[in-house]
């Protein structure tokens, strides 16, 4: 069964990546699975949502005992790395979706893919106008908050309460003495990703 989350409309405080803020006292965490066989992962992960008429706002919050990335530059294979991901299909049809990622240097890779016979086509061209994104690192953890104008996702992504998106949230985690791993809020069940039909329901509400 897909999993479904209600996400709540608030009053938006500015990114900081802090995870005690009081916009996000009252918002439960969300803790990713282990992506194949859907347990608790090495390392974990969990995050938050929110929204108002003009944004998507999203916290990540990850337990990691060595937190690393080498890429700087705007759309880097960050996803060969320590990363983690949001994937948004506002229209809900399966055809395409958003990705948008960001690592612990605070990079962003951001692109559009879209159904074809082979698969995805990936297309960089598009870039989340607007977008803000911080992050925080620290012993044992690292923390995103990504800001994501609706306006920037195109016509259909100006939502109302009781709207539904497609949608899910992911980590990719390389710890340096074992094996990486993926986890995810709704597991495909594989060793990938980009399975459109595993994404949960994101619901905004009021």
């Amino acid at each position: 069964m897909l999993p479904r989350l209600e996400c709540p409309y608030a009053k938006l405080d500015p990114v900081s990546a802090d995870i005690d803020a009081a916009m996000w006292r009252g918002i439960a965490p969300i803790f990713l699975k282990e992506n194949i066989a859907g347990g608790e992962p090495l390392q974990a992960t969990w995050f938050k949502a929110a929204w108002d008429e003009r944004e998507l706002r999203v916290l990540f919050h990850s337990v990691d005992s060595y937190a690393w990335a080498t890429h700087t530059a705007h759309d880097a294979p960050l996803y060969d790395e320590e990363v983690v991901e949001i994937f948004l299909d506002p229209v809900g049809d399966l055809e395409s979706y958003f990705e948008i990622e960001v690592n612990p240097l605070n990079a962003v890779c951001d692109l559009v893919l879209r159904r074809s016979l082979s698969g995805y086509k990936k297309d960089f061209g598009w870039h989340c106008d607007g977008m803000q994104t911080f992050v925080k690192t620290g012993a044992d953890f690292w923390t995103v908050e990504m800001s994501i104008p609706f306006a920037s996702l195109g016509s259909a992504a100006s939502p109302a309460a009781g709207n539904i998106w497609r949608a899910n949230f992911h980590r990719i985690d390389r710890p340096r003495d074992s094996e990486w791993e993926l986890s995810a809020w709704s597991p495909t069940g594989q060793k990938r990703f980009h399975i459109q039909e595993k994404f949960g329901h994101l619901e905004f509400v009021r």
